[in-house]
């Protein structure tokens, strides 16, 4: 089975530095950690973290960084994660209005296929994280079917936008054999607003998802909840939920 991580974005609501996130996670059981938003080595000490991550026994899954970032500001980024020697990092968000037409759909991939090329001359390999927004409906093709076959880029499938997009998590990460890394195991109501809710408890097929991971070789199995009521309980529940998968 892949490997188990906790993207950071789900306890940024937690009032504890990065370092001690870590500790966390670590005695939650995670084999791993993704980086995002305010809880990176972009924002904090990266020596720190490194030093925790060893003593800790974490690794470190590709992290999620803003494509401005990544096109603007690279220099800042590379030094942010020299410590940690990743190879690969995540687009985590792309604006709607980059999927609501075929148009827009194919600038939108030129768009990532020209940075995907940008950081493999520097040996990062380039990822993109999915949301609901990305399955407009273009008259005769979902946008993300579009872009999928119009990129080279990896794929992220966050299993729980995939659903509410009217998707199938598990076939679509068989469909996406050999480019996918990472699998945010993400749950929801796709009945509720919000329609977050803790592992387990949603209407993802969190199992068949899992096995459709291993299936294609996929490195990670990442758990992310948007919302989670109490952050620092939520980190125990998703390394216990993903360990008995």
């Amino acid at each position: 089975m892949p490997k188990t991580a906790i993207n950071l974005y789900s306890v940024r609501a937690l009032e504890a530095s990065a370092t001690e996130v870590l500790d966390r996670v670590a005695d939650a059981g995670y084999d791993g950690v993704q980086f995002a938003g305010e809880c990176s080595p972009v924002h904090d000490d990266p020596d720190a973290i490194a030093e925790t991550l060893e003593r800790r026994g974490l690794e470190v899954a590709p992290p999620h960084v803003g494509i401005e970032a990544l096109e603007d500001d690279r220099s800042a980024v590379r030094e942010a994660y020299a410590p940690f020697e990743i190879d690969a990092v995540v687009v985590p968000w792309l604006d709607p209005d980059g999927f609501e037409s075929a148009a827009a759909v194919d600038e939108t991939a030129a768009r990532i296929d020209a940075l995907a090329a940008d950081l493999a001359d520097d040996g990062w390999d380039l990822h993109y994280h999915n949301h609901d927004h990305e399955y407009a409906d273009l008259g005769d093709e979902r946008a993300f079917d579009r872009f999928v076959g119009a990129t080279n880029v990896g794929i992220e499938l966050d299993v729980g936008w995939a659903l509410v997009a009217g998707d199938e998590p598990a076939t679509r990460i068989r469909d996406l054999e050999g480019r996918v890394r990472t699998v945010h195991m993400k749950d929801m109501d796709v009945d509720a607003d919000p329609s977050f809710v803790e592992i387990g408890e949603g209407d993802v097929d969190m199992r068949a998802c899992a096995e459709a991971a291993a299936a294609v070789d996929a490195e990670w199995l990442v758990y992310e909840h948007d919302d989670p009521a109490d952050p620092a309980a939520s980190i125990e529940r998703g390394a216990a939920f993903l360990d008995e998968l």
